[in-house]
């Protein structure tokens, strides 16, 4: 709690990376949390880019509620909670509403809600981000990568360009655990391959355009 910017999970580590090259450092930004969590990642963006704007939205009100009563985020975060489902609550934005950032993490296995592992969702998204956003997914997943390669295919047709960071390990389907979905819209900027894997952490690996199809099918 008292190192912010500090971030213990590796998952959560390489979307903080990915926040990082969203924009110049320090810029505030204007996030969109589907899939609040413990708000670690509403900590750090507010750590590393005081002033930031945060939209939080958590399906389960027990757990958001506990993280507010005992993990207050720090003086000064602006951030606005809503409970609820993460499709509903992007139809129920203001229509002006748009983000730098918008971050999904509700995926924990190859079970997912049909309603948000699919392209309509994505394009949904997509039309709440402006037009540098960056729209970030957390793909928990099993070792076959079943919904890893369907998450691929489906952003692939709401977003101009898509790229996966993760462990390099993961992408050879030996074991369980999470692979970061990015999609831009522009062509993805190679600069950030070499960004991403010399932030780690390590070893990691970058998919992107031929290389991506190997697993997306």
């Amino acid at each position: 709690m008292a190192e912010p910017a500090e971030i213990f999970y590796e998952y959560l580590r390489r979307i903080g990376h990915v926040v990082d090259l969203a924009a110049p450092t320090g810029r505030a930004l204007s996030v969109l949390h589907l899939g609040a969590g413990a708000l670690t990642l509403a900590r750090y963006i507010q750590a590393t880019r005081p002033g930031s704007e945060q939209y939080a939205v958590e399906l389960e009100r027990e757990l958001l509620d506990f993280v507010l009563q005992y993990l207050p985020m720090p003086a000064g975060t602006r951030l606005h909670t809503h409970i609820g489902d993460a499709r509903d609550a992007l139809a129920e934005l203001p229509a002006e509403s748009r983000f730098d950032v918008v971050i999904l993490d509700i995926f924990s296995g190859p079970e997912a809600p049909a309603h948000i592992a699919c392209q309509e969702f994505y394009e949904e998204a997509r039309n709440r981000l402006r037009p540098e956003g960056v729209l970030i997914v957390n793909v928990g997943d099993e070792p076959a990568l079943s919904l890893v390669r369907s998450q691929v295919a489906a952003m692939r047709q709401a977003m101009p360009d898509v790229a996966a960071f993760s462990e390099a390990g993961m992408f050879d389907g030996r074991y369980p655990g999470n692979i970061i979905l990015v999609g831009t819209q522009a062509p993805w900027p190679q600069q950030w391959t070499a960004e991403l894997l010399a932030r780690g952490p390590h070893p990691a690996a970058v998919l992107t355009g031929v290389e991506l199809d190997k697993i997306s099918g």
